[in-house]
């Protein structure tokens, strides 16, 4: 079907118009009156100022600042008999921008329209399009992979049609996003509480998040014994071997006293060396970073989240002042699933590390890679755009240019592009050597082995080693080991037996969920920082001690939804929805038809969940608890801040418990109370610490008579100069722990941290306090003080201090 016949998205002031590149718009573009010069269009202000400072005189560039109309957000805002089309509207905020962009297009003999070349950034395109067509129909788009001055002028030398394709891609997924969320979220506002939201691809990952708790609480931890022995041949050094075999079969040591029968085994034999094997392992370079590599190795190595590495990422791309330089796009296009390396950038590295290693570091021809096979292969591998700009280079110009720039910022700003520039450098270098040696042992019916290797030539790891997180490792290999010949006898020095118990798979933190969300097909590269936000912000997840746990919320919701809507909440249902939705931006799927498909049964689970799905609000559970204001029993009713215990007299009587269930079902009722040595201010009376909604507080014991609180000290004084206040434990509406001064609620102190403070003054720059900061690995604390730097691990001390 031609693009121009196509039915349009509606519009809420004005009527559907036919799409730019039809041929009603090159009628416009043949009649309008022509202006001069030309007016490009990009998504942010930083961009806008790097590609002005490539054109020059007779280019106009502004910014749109993101989307420029989108759905309503007070109606549904998809006309749903008519085929799902959608009516856009300009954006409140945007409205002065639209008005901006208008009349600079009068003005401009041709309009170029250059968001991001992405879906989200064709959906813009399309959107100013239909807004400044009736001021100028001479409209076309452009593509920046990079913003380079070289990448700029050959993209405007070559400008394009908008693509069609591409925008009923977006726009389906919108629809999709919109139908899901506007239609499921009211029914778990009536039968859970207000607020919350549902999506088709956040549910998805809140159900991975459950089913793995799940798989922890259910996990029944196993005993297992290990036996090695320390032996010595006939030439040094001693080396260590273990036991893998028994009577010829895998063994199974599952208590101490199989252990202790292998040892006796051994030591009754004379150990002798069956087989050497000794051969040449090669291990290849990493692919160049694709989106969800970057997040993934991001997390793992610089803790960052993937929110905060897809922005710092748009802003290396978008361009940083650099000084004499000025605005400099650092890094090609962020949003990319592609591994392809354009051929003069492989050109310009392989110079680099013939230049910098020796010959040897350097293969005979470029490294290849091949991308997955759902990969949208426009845009090439995240890369750095030029060379010469290294890292500590970037540093030095960011902070000559840096003022008003946060110190920290710039220093995550070149963490993460040493980052991306080491992984660009060693994806094209050698492979690792290593010289494997593995030596088999018999001693009578146990069979033994060590393994060994040494690094013969170290290749890509001169620049860049792959974080491994999670990941079965590679079979445990020591260093060198002595040079044995078969039949050789050994020496028993001593042996290791040793006990295990399996543990438990872990929870994902944000780096393996972006894998695990990547290798089911759930979402795209460019919605996984979204994806991982969302969850976290609407209260389903929380990170503890580093990784991403669901809340009890979370729970209940996933409960409720995949029990509801199997489809929605279906990872393979997900993926192939992705699938389709790559099918529409290649032309070779319609996109209203996979609305109607979708649609169809989605409403029928809709239908039956107004009515069928449990009413939390309403449902109350009886237990075995008295009320000891009133006598009554006490039940448990789900309430804002989840589960509790409350009187069933209510509202008579409105008494209320928090409670922990017991593995067997039973309840622990948990102390509304527990006395403090503080007194009250008011009356005298002693304080006492109670638990509310934002955590815990000093209280008066003689409430409500005397209705005096105050929050718990945490020890430290407020750090701001002249505020009188103490830090204390504060929690946020979501119900996230943070900290700060005891006048933060009264607007008197903006002090907060995410770290716990610690009275522990700093041993390098003697600041009052520092902070405990909770790590995958363990505890660490760090001074806050501007300019110090500090940091150590937490020990025992620490910790007993900091509890």
């Amino acid at each position: 079907m031609p693009a121009e016949k196509k039915p349009r998205a509606k519009t809420a002031t004005k009527p559907a118009r036919p799409r730019p590149g039809g041929d009603a718009a090159k009628k416009k573009r043949s009649t309008a009156k022509q202006g001069s010069g030309t007016l490009v269009i990009v998504e942010s202000p930083a961009k806008a100022s790097t590609i002005k400072k490539y054109l020059g005189e007779g280019f106009e560039v502004k910014a749109s600042v993101g989307h420029v109309k989108d759905l309503p957000k007070a109606t549904l805002g998809i006309d749903i008999e008519h085929d799902f089309q959608p009516v856009y509207v300009v954006i409140d905020a945007k409205k002065k921008v639209i008005a901006e962009i208008k009349s600079a297009a009068k003005r401009a003999a041709r309009v170029l329209l250059a968001p991001d070349p992405d879906r989200e950034g064709e959906a813009i395109a399309w959107h100013i399009a239909d807004e400044i067509r009736p001021c100028n129909g001479n409209i076309q788009r452009v593509l920046f992979n990079e913003i380079t001055k070289k990448a700029v002028l050959e993209a405007i030398e070559h400008p394009q049609e908008l693509d069609a394709k591409k925008y009923d891609s977006q726009q389906a997924r919108r629809v999709l996003d919109r139908l899901v969320g506007y239609q499921i979220s009211p029914i778990l506002w009536s039968k859970v509480r207000r607020g919350l939201s549902a999506g088709r691809v956040q549910s998805v990952a809140v159900r991975l998040l459950v089913e793995r708790e799940e798989e922890i609480r259910a996990f029944r931890s196993e005993e297992y014994w290990t036996v090695e022995f320390d032996v010595e041949g006939e030439r040094p050094p001693a080396f260590a071997i273990r036991v893998v075999k028994l009577d010829g079969e895998k063994p199974n040591l599952a208590h101490e006293g199989q252990a202790t029968e292998i040892v006796e085994l051994v030591r009754q034999a004379a150990p002798h060396v069956t087989a050497v094997e000794r051969k040449e392992r090669r291990k290849n370079p990493p692919a160049p970073f694709i989106t969800s590599r970057l997040q993934q190795e991001a997390s793992s190595k610089l803790r960052f989240s993937p929110k905060r590495t897809m922005a710092l990422a748009q802003r290396l791309y978008e361009g940083l002042e650099l000084g004499a330089e000025g605005p400099t796009g650092l890094i090609t296009y962020m949003r990319t699933d592609s591994t392809r390396i354009a051929d003069d950038a492989v050109t310009a590295v392989r110079a680099l590390i013939g230049s910098r290693f020796s010959a040897a570091h350097l293969p005979a021809e470029p490294n290849l890679f091949k991308s997955k096979k759902s990969a949208q292969d426009a845009h090439e591998a995240i890369r750095p755009t030029l060379l010469d700009h290294e890292p500590e280079r970037v540093r030095a110009l960011l902070t000559d240019a840096g003022a008003g720039r946060d110190a920290r910022e710039i220093d995550d700003l070149v963490k993460l592009y040493t980052l991306i520039w080491n992984r660009f450098v060693a994806c094209q270098m050698a492979p690792a050597v290593f010289d494997q040696t593995t030596i088999d042992i018999a001693a009578g019916r146990v069979g033994l082995r060590a393994s060994g290797q040494v690094m013969r030539f170290p290749g890509f790891l001169d620049v860049y080693a792959e974080a491994q997180e999670d990941a079965a490792s590679e079979e445990e290999s020591g260093g060198s080991l002595p040079d044995v010949r078969e039949g050789e006898t050994l020496r028993l020095l001593g042996e290791r037996p040793e006990q295990h118990f399996t543990q438990p798979p872990p929870r994902y933190s944000e780096a393996t969920l972006v894998r695990e969300l990547e290798e089911k097909g759930i979402g795209r590269p460019s919605t996984y920082a979204a994806i991982l936000s969302t969850v976290q912000d609407r209260g389903y997840a929380e990170k503890r001690e580093g990784r991403l746990a669901p809340t009890e919320l979370g729970v209940v919701v996933n409960g409720l939804l995949v029990k509801s809507f199997p489809d929605i909440l279906n990872a393979d249902f997900t993926a192939q929805m992705e699938e389709r939705l790559d099918l529409v931006e290649e032309g070779a799927a319609d996109w209203i038809q996979l609305l109607r498909d979708f649609y169809a049964p989605f409403e029928r689970d809709l239908s039956r969940a107004k009515v069928e799905m449990r009413d939390l609000r309403r449902e109350e559970e009886p237990t075995e608890e008295v009320c000891e204001k009133c006598g009554k029993p006490m039940v448990i009713k789900w309430g804002r801040n989840g589960y509790f215990l409350a009187c069933s007299g209510y509202p008579e009587c409105r008494n209320t418990k928090e409670y922990t269930r017991n593995p067997d079902g039973t309840l622990t009722v948990l102390p509304t109370t527990r006395p403090s040595d503080q007194i009250c201010p008011t009356c005298g009376s002693p304080m006492v610490i109670r638990r509310g909604r934002f955590g815990e507080f000093l209280a008066c014991s003689r409430y409500p008579e005397c209705k005096t609180t105050s929050p718990v000290s945490l020890g430290v004084a407020c750090p701001r100069p002249g505020c009188g206040g103490y830090l204390t434990e504060k929690r946020s509406k979501r119900g996230k722990v943070f900290y700060g001064c005891s006048n933060y609620a009264k607007s008197k102190c903006d002090f907060v941290s995410w770290d716990r403070p610690i009275p522990k003054p700093c041993p390098n720059c003697g600041a009052v306090f520092v902070v405990q900061k909770v790590l995958r690995s363990g505890g660490r604390l760090r001074c806050l003080a501007e300019g110090c730097g500090w940091g150590a691990d937490l020990d025992d001390g620490d910790l007993e201090q900091a509890s």
